[in-house]
């Protein structure tokens, strides 16, 4: 999953997408509100982390921007301001959710991932098709009865797939989706993860999960595509 981290203190933005990554989200980061709200408008996220006191547009702007767009995106607001008025105005311009700071990261990510399994995203953390089992809470993955190792990029691809059984998706949305901005968009590191998720996945007499479509990118499916 993809993450927009955004707060003008350089500090919190590095120590928030050090913590993320090592969870296996995939994260971009801005230092203002006007890159916050041209991020938000242009690229696909699955939950944008917000501060509200920013400069060049402040947090709540850049909340309206988005809804007034039509991008219903899950926000958490990040503020210094504690009082319920404030926090009011917050959620009636459109955030999801509203921590104060300074925050702990473990309310953090708990309230990113409690707004991450509402229904229009996910439901459950485990993940299942035929015999193969992941777990987004724990990022563990098994096979009938044999634990999988897999790195976290590699994971991360796997769950989207997952998450996504029966559509086709494109090298760009996988792109898109499960690396940020800083992946060369002109390397293999698409088909080299989906090569090393498949020889890690599969084991004699079990089903092939992951399909090559020519042309138009990858599936998951418990039978081959037509």
């Amino acid at each position: 999953m993809r993450i927009l981290v955004v707060d003008d203190d350089k500090d919190i933005r590095g120590y928030l997408k050090a913590n993320l990554e090592a969870e296996c989200f995939a994260v971009d980061t801005a230092g203002d509100g006007e890159e916050a709200s041209y991020l938000g408008r242009n690229k696909t996220y699955d939950a944008i982390v917000l501060d509200n006191h920013m400069p060049r547009k402040s947090g709540m702007c850049v909340c309206a921007d988005l809804r007034n767009q039509g991008n219903s995106t899950p926000i958490l607001m990040l503020s210094v301001d504690s009082d319920s008025e404030h926090k009011a105005d917050l959620l009636d311009t459109g955030a999801d959710d509203y921590i104060t700071k300074p925050f702990l990261y473990k309310e953090l990510r708990s309230r990113l991932r409690a707004l991450l399994r509402r229904p229009s995203k996910t439901v459950s953390s485990i993940l299942q098709i035929d015999d193969l089992v992941l777990d987004s809470s724990n990022q563990t993955t098994e096979r009938g009865k044999k634990k999988i190792y897999l790195t976290r990029k590699e994971f991360s691809l796997l769950e989207y797939l997952v998450r996504n059984a029966g559509m086709t998706l494109s090298r760009g949305s996988l792109l898109e989706h499960v690396w940020d901005d800083e992946v060369n968009i002109f390397s293999n590191t698409v088909e080299t993860h989906i090569l090393n998720i498949r020889k890690k996945i599969n084991a004699p007499k079990k089903k092939k999960l992951i399909y090559t479509l020519s042309g138009r990118g990858y599936q998951v499916s418990e039978s081959k595509p037509i």
